[in-house]
């Protein structure tokens, strides 16, 4: 892995970390994100900022991890961008609570894996 994807990823960690701040902060409660705009606003630009992230991603590095659905979260970062008066909570909601554990966990794994030193052949 380069150090540019390995750079990338933990800045992807930390907006995922973030997240799970900002769930901390406010309450891990949906009806709490419906009625907090602080707290919609946060985690929508958290996971804009995501999306811009991955799009940096080599192609090289999505293809080799590809059980990520790295187009879908590209695909959500452009709703954040452009639609964000269309941005339905229930998929907010699920995309805090489910999708962005799932990718801080697969991010942490590849760069885990990526950092493994090969044995030596014999």
């Amino acid at each position: 892995m380069s150090e540019r994807d390995k750079s990338i990823l933990e800045h992807i960690i930390r907006y995922c970390q973030e997240i799970d701040d900002a769930k901390k902060q406010f309450g891990d409660s949906f009806d709490v994100l419906r009625a907090n705009s602080v707290y919609k606003n946060a985690v929508s630009m958290c996971i804009l900022q995501i999306g811009e992230l991955v799009i940096l991603l080599s192609d090289e590095l999505k293809t080799l991890y590809d059980e990520m659905p790295w187009h879908d979260i590209k695909s959500m970062r452009n709703i954040a961008a452009h639609q964000y008066h269309k941005f339905d909570l229930d998929t907010l909601w699920e995309t805090v609570t489910e999708d962005i554990p799932k990718l801080e966990r697969y991010c942490d794994h590849i760069i885990r894996i990526d950092n493994v030193p090969e044995k030596p052949s014999q």
